[in-house]
Formats: structure tokens, C-alpha cells, sequence
């Protein structure tokens, strides 16, 4: 026995209307579980990079990343493993974090948008800058890179060429006795340091950054 589908000026009848709902429900529900069911696996592994290692989670970023460039770098005892940079407003985001036991850097420009000018800083000319326990948060980085003695897909949590420095127990990690990058460009969220030297220190506002 079937009923008829009401007309459209006819008002559904009670149990049509819950028809109605089950049915939007299911759907609704089914889309929504698509979409969160990788946005909460995202949410899961991220919360993990951040369960160990030296860099506070507490540390809160700006809203806006800056970008860092060097003709090259070079450092001794370098690490790298994945965690999250997180605003005051709880907005999260990726990044690699790359931890470098002593770096140089020719050429460094470092710079950020304020309004509608960006500042820039720059330093690094003749003598190159330089950094103990630098430790650099960023989502994006390019360059020509050579590593000696590097170990990729070491467990992050037991990573050993700056002492005092790993990430997540079981996540994935890297290291390199010695690390070159040529052309370097980074887009960073925090840098953080031991000590950092900047001779023939810079700063300045432009219309363009690096």
C-alpha cells in the first residue's frame, strides 16, 4: 500500500514531516562525518607532535608569519621533526621545526607585514650572522641543500644532534651532523635562539619584503 506525495499547497501530514527530518538528517550527517572525520585525524596527530619536546606549546604567534631569507646557511648538529604553532586566538597551525646546535647565515633579510608597509630587517653583510640552538618554525622552506650523516625516519623522540632538543615520542624525525642550504627562503611562524649575533643590524620600511 503506498500513500501519495502530498500536493504542493497541501501541508505534509505528521508523519511525513518526520520522514522528512530522518532522511535530511541522515544526509547531513553523513557529509558532515566526511568532513570531520579527516579534520579530526588531522587534530589527533597534531595534538601529538606537541605531547614532548623543547618548544613551550604555551609560546603564543602572531597572526601574521614573516619571511626569512639567507644567500646561505650552514650549521653543525641539525634536527627536524613536525609539531604546531598556535595563536592566542586557538588558531593552529603545521610546522616543521628545524633545530640547528650552531648556524651561520650570509646575507640574512627577515621581513613582515605591518599595515600597509613591510618591515625588514637585514643583516649579515661581510661577517655572517650567527645563532646557538636556533630553532626555526616554519610551514615553508626552499633552497639547495646538502646534508652529511643524515638520518631520515628516526623516531623524533630520540633524535641526539643538539642535545636537550627532540619532538614527539614516535613521530617522525630527522638529523645531520652538518646541514648546508643555499638560497634559503623560509616562510616562519617563531625563531627562537640561544644566542643570535646580527652584525651590521638593519631595520627599515618598504613597500616589498626580501
Amino acid at each position: 500500500m503506498s500513500v501519495a506525495n502530498p500536493s504542493p499547497g497541501t501541508p505534509a501530514t505528521p508523519s511525513a514531516q518526520a520522514a522528512q527530518v530522518v532522511a535530511t538528517g541522515k544526509v547531513r550527517w553523513r557529509r558532515f562525518a566526511i568532513l570531520m572525520i579527516p579534520a579530526a585525524l588531522v587534530a589527533a596527530v597534531l595534538a601529538g607532535l606537541t605531547a614532548t619536546g623543547s618548544i613551550a606549546a604555551s609560546i603564543s604567534v602572531s597572526g601574521s608569519a614573516f619571511e626569512v631569507t639567507s644567500a646561505q646557511l650552514r650549521g653543525t648538529g641539525f634536527e627536524q621533526f613536525g609539531s604546531i604553532v598556535a595563536q592566542a586566538s586557538g588558531t593552529q597551525h603545521p610546522v616543521a621545526v628545524s633545530v640547528i646546535r650552531n648556524a651561520t647565515l650570509q646575507s640574512l633579510c627577515q621581513s613582515v607585514a605591518v599595515g600597509p608597509f613591510t618591515l625588514v630587517l637585514r643583516a649579515g653583510g661581510s661577517t655572517p650572522v650567527s645563532a646557538d640552538n636556533l630553532v626555526v618554525d616554519a610551514d615553508q622552506l626552499s633552497g639547495n641543500a646538502t646534508f652529511t650523516n643524515i638520518a631520515i625516519g628516526q623516531d623524533a623522540g630520540t633524535l641526539t644532534e643538539v642535545p636537550g632538543t627532540t619532538g614527539a615520542s614516535g613521530g617522525f624525525g630527522e638529523q645531520a651532523a652538518t646541514i648546508v642550504i643555499n638560497n634559503l627562503r623560509q616562510h616562519t611562524w617563531l625563531t627562537t635562539a640561544g644566542t643570535f649575533t646580527l652584525p651590521g643590524l638593519r631595520l627599515s620600511f618598504s613597500r616589498s619584503g626580501c
